[in-house]
């Protein structure tokens, strides 16, 4: 028994190194200040403070990345959800969605945040501070609402 756990430790040892070398890239593209979401849309201080604390990270090309960004399978994983979180939504190139686009942009970081489906919770596990509270939630939804009203020219 004690052979096979000690063979087990040892080809977990040799997989979790090889994996070191397999990286992801782990990259900000350059952010054009011009077509930002502070630049197309009317960002209040308090906005601009909870955006940056619970969706930079996934949402925008200013990624802090931590040192286990560096260690796989973790770097894996969140090189995936950059990818994703991009993909859905980036507030560093908001000026290219449409309009049409832009408003359901809005109306969905209200929905979703509503639900507290975001941010991940695998992302709130290490940081904490990027939970949303129930006032965090009410200022975004405010935020959406009124950006919308005012694209739509209401």
């Amino acid at each position: 028994m004690r052979k096979i756990l000690k063979w087990v430790v040892v080809a977990f040892a040799v997989a979790f190194v090889c994996a070191q070398f397999y990286r992801p890239a782990m990259t900000n593209a350059a952010v054009d200040p011009s077509r930002t979401v502070e630049a197309r849309l009317r960002v209040t201080p308090e906005v601009q403070s909870i955006l940056k604390r619970s969706c930079n990270d996934c949402h925008t090309n200013q990624t802090r990345f931590p040192w286990y960004s560096k260690v796989a399978p973790a770097s894996w994983l969140l090189a995936q959800d950059i990818r994703e979180g991009r993909d859905h939504l980036n507030f560093s190139d908001w000026a290219s969605y449409d309009e049409e686009e832009q408003d359901l942009l809005l109306q969905n970081i209200c929905r979703i945040t509503k639900r507290g489906a975001m941010p991940l919770g695998n992302y709130l596990y290490i940081h904490h501070d990027a939970k949303l509270a129930e006032a965090d939630v009410t200022t975004l939804c405010n935020w959406t609402n009124a950006e919308r009203d005012r694209l739509n020219g209401k």
